[in-house]
């Protein structure tokens, strides 16, 4: 079982933001940003590469959860960035389907 799957489980304690029946957003362990939170799905999808037509609906509300996310954490007003890593060579290193939200300062483009 990923890590990811075990915190969804509540079998790895961590700090929780929100969550709903099909997701968890906690605070990411190695923040990048003063606010940096990831959106999870509690059932398993390994990445948005291996998404399947019928996972439409929770994509949808994993991005509705990075919004409450940025309500909830007070970065909506200011801006926040949501980025999805799909692969090794995108910066993937947890394969379980995660969305940062990320905020509380400027950010440039292109990101790095």
């Amino acid at each position: 079982m990923c890590i990811f799957c075990k915190i969804a489980n509540k079998e790895i304690p961590t700090k929780v933001v929100l969550e709903d029946e099909d997701w968890l957003a906690f605070h990411d362990t190695n923040p990048q940003a003063p606010t940096h939170v990831l959106v999870i799905p509690k059932r398993h999808v390994a990445g948005l590469r291996e998404a399947a037509p019928e996972d439409q609906a929770l994509l949808g509300k994993l991005l509705l959860g990075a919004q409450q996310v940025a309500a909830a954490t007070g970065i909506q007003e200011t801006g926040f960035r949501t980025v999805i890593n799909s692969g090794a060579n995108a910066g993937q290193t947890v394969f379980h389907l995660h969305v940062h939200v990320i905020g509380g300062r400027a950010m440039g483009w292109p990101p790095g």
